[in-house]
């Protein structure tokens, strides 16, 4: 990458990273793609038990690998051989984990972080429930504002998970969302009817927590997942 180039992502993470703490997240930078498993065992003790929302950017990372190779109790949806009935009793028992782990669709530079869900259990978990949630993000997905956050995932994140998940949506066909527009009249959701099988049920946005560093946001310097 041009030295330059480097040098205005990584003050734009500087200035996401701020903003992210004020709002009494958790958050770091990690450089590499190598260091982050290092850094997740460091957070993580013994035995504690972990699961996961759905992520390409885990796997990525190693992190799948850690949790399913590691000394600790992880509840693996994407354990061969399980049938609907299983996977959604891992997806039950997630919501009671120590640790939780996922990643986001955008981060704003105002501290936010702002997810989009169907099924909505990665919502869930990191709204209550884990002891701690840990995200795990590109510097990628990092936005000016929730503005641009919507319209990165209309036009990049739902797109690109809807071609993942075979779901036969407008967006698989045409690589954009129904409604790629946004503003204050169609700020987030679709139209009535226009996405049968839609993968964008729930819109939220992360602000200000509660619990000081219960969430935490670790920003790779790499580009990763959606």
């Amino acid at each position: 990458m041009d030295a330059i180039v480097k040098t205005n992502r990584t003050l734009q993470v500087q200035r996401t990273i701020k903003a992210l703490n004020k709002n009494n997240i958790d958050a770091r930078f990690i450089e590499t793609v190598q260091d982050v498993v290092p850094v997740v065992t460091s957070l993580l003790s013994k035995g504690e038990s972990v699961a996961v929302g759905g992520s390409v950017t885990l796997k990525e990372t190693g992190v799948l690998d850690l949790l399913r190779n590691g000394n600790y109790t992880f509840f693996d949806r994407y354990k061969p051989g399980l049938d609907k009935e299983e996977v959604t009793e891992v997806l039950h028992k997630s919501f009671f984990v120590d640790t939780y782990f996922a990643s986001a669709n955008a981060v704003t530079e105002h501290g936010e972080l702002y997810c989009v869900d169907g099924t909505s259990n990665r919502v869930a978990a990191l709204l209550y429930g884990p002891k701690q949630v840990i995200l795990v993000v590109s510097w990628d997905k990092i936005v000016p504002d929730l503005i641009s956050a919507i319209l990165r995932v209309k036009q990049i994140a739902a797109p690109s998970n809807a071609r993942r998940l075979d779901t036969g949506t407008y967006c698989v066909e045409s690589g954009k969302c129904i409604n790629p527009n946004c503003d204050e009249r169609n700020l987030m959701a679709l139209a009535a009817g226009a996405c049968e099988h839609t993968i964008c049920s729930n819109y939220v946005v992360f602000s200000h927590q509660h619990v000081p560093g219960r969430m935490k946001v670790l920003i790779i310097g790499e580009s990763l997942g959606y």
